[in-house]
């Protein structure tokens, strides 16, 4: 904690006109923040200061830190091996933790994972969580712990021991217009990351419409800013870069991800989510110590989910954290939204396009997500497709369908689904999905 005493006033200018801030003036305002003795509006300039004028990558870095020391870091020296993490940057249709943190731990490493809520166009895994009936995501850390030492792996919410600075501004930034900051974004997940005790992360950095940064230039920047925090902390950080222009999978919506979930276990996911998942997850196993290359990570994430392994694990987890197991054995039990409808082609044709951002949107207004924080979710609403991007497509062939309690919505979501999709004659070209990875030694670009 910084014994300085600063001016307020005085940090606020000199980050106006554009200097570089010390790491104790930095401490200084996010220590009296939290403790109340900085107010909303002196914090609202400084970090308006700091969107315009930008902070360089030690300033994010302090930022990371003095955020990370206003709560509890979790000491998890007493679990053995590797103790490693995910995290995504948000997108559409998004399922992958809940797939790739059981395989990652049916092969003996520790995932500590503590996740977000949706909100927007953008899924939460802790909302996909709680529509598996019984499951608790808001435990205590003591809880915490025990789960992760039983099974290996633990999901569970932000809490307020966890960086409470950053649930502050991350507030105050959704207000004042200064969420797209890449270093004030990155210092959000970093401290909340690096509070879980955690050894090493493998971060998913989202590009395209359904993304938080829609263009690739900006994730290359977020996912490098990202791996130097986390190295500058001694964790081995990777990153990787993967297009988010169309919906993940086939499934949107809460109950709709685990049930697509459920079948990725049993060897059924869609190629997309697969692709994705076995190399983070592969990733994770290598550094985690459990494969000698990444490769070879990926070839056990693959055999995890074809011998079952993975499967057993997240029924474990699931059991674990007070979940109906009936439910992943027999997810057709489960109980349906009141509405279903169908949008169709209006010709023939290749798909051309099946925009992220404005299936989320529809998604949301189908009662799977949320505007405001406090807003309910739905768990049995959302889309599945029923076609992807490049699939060919005849007139009056269903595209996607829709659930939803809300009878009211639907013409207006089967407007938004026309806007998102375009059907052209000739087939889109197909670039690969994982574009990039970013490590200490820099980007690199991945052949597809």
């Amino acid at each position: 904690m910084s014994s300085h005493n600063f001016n307020p006033v005085s940090i606020i200018r000199k980050k106006r006109d554009g200097q570089c801030l010390s790491t104790d003036e930095i401490s200084f305002m996010i220590e009296q923040y939290t403790r109340d003795e900085i107010p909303d509006y002196q914090m609202s300039a400084f970090i308006m200061a700091g969107f315009i004028r930008g902070f360089d990558d030690r300033e994010a870095a302090t930022l990371t830190d003095a955020m990370l020391n206003t709560g509890k870091v979790l000491d998890l020296s007493d679990i053995p091996g590797k103790k490693v993490d995910k995290h995504s940057t948000g997108g559409v249709g998004d399922k992958l933790s809940l797939i790739l943190a059981p395989i990652v731990a049916s092969w003996g490493v520790s995932v500590p994972m503590i996740s977000g809520r949706g909100l927007g166009h953008t899924g939460g895994t802790l909302d996909k969580l709680e529509s598996i009936t019984g499951f608790m995501v808001d435990i205590p850390l003591d809880r915490y712990r025990n789960i992760l030492k039983k099974t290996g792996v633990v999901m569970a919410g932000q809490t307020e021991e966890i960086a409470p600075a950053d649930k502050r501004l991350y507030a105050l930034r959704d207000v004042t217009a200064t969420v797209e900051s890449i270093p004030l974004i990155a210092s959000s997940i970093m401290s909340k990351k690096l509070a879980e005790g955690i050894d090493a992360l493998v971060l998913d950095v989202k590009f395209g419409s359904g993304a938080f940064m829609r263009d690739l230039g900006d994730a290359i920047e977020l996912a490098e800013t990202l791996v130097t925090i986390g190295e500058d902390f001694e964790k081995q950080t990777i990153a990787y870069l993967t297009d988010m222009n169309q919906p993940l999978g086939y499934a949107m919506g809460n109950w709709l991800e685990v049930k697509e979930s459920i079948h990725a276990l049993r060897g059924d996911g869609p190629a997309d989510v697969m692709e994705i998942t076995h190399t983070l997850a592969g990733t994770m196993i290598w550094l985690g110590e459990k494969a000698s290359t990444i490769n070879e990570g990926v070839e056990k994430s693959l055999e995890a989910v074809q011998n079952g392994q993975a499967l057993e694990k997240w029924l474990e987890l699931v059991e674990a954290q007070g979940g109906d197991t009936n439910l992943i054995h027999n997810p057709e039990t489960y109980r349906e939204a009141e509405f279903e409808f169908e949008f169709k082609a209006t010709k023939d044709g290749y798909i051309q396009k099946i925009d992220a951002y404005q299936m989320g949107m529809g998604s949301l207004e189908l009662g799977a997500g949320r505007r405001r924080k406090e807003e309910a979710v739905d768990p049995t609403a959302g889309i599945v497709l029923a076609k992807k991007r490049g699939e060919y497509v005849k007139e009056n062939e269903t595209i996607a369908r829709g659930y939803t309690n809300k009878e009211a919505v639907i013409d207006s979501v089967l407007q938004t689904m026309d806007e998102a999709v375009s059907i052209e004659a000739e087939r889109p070209e197909m670039n690969g999905l994982i574009q990039y990875r970013a490590d200490k030694k820099g980007v690199h670009e991945l052949k597809t």
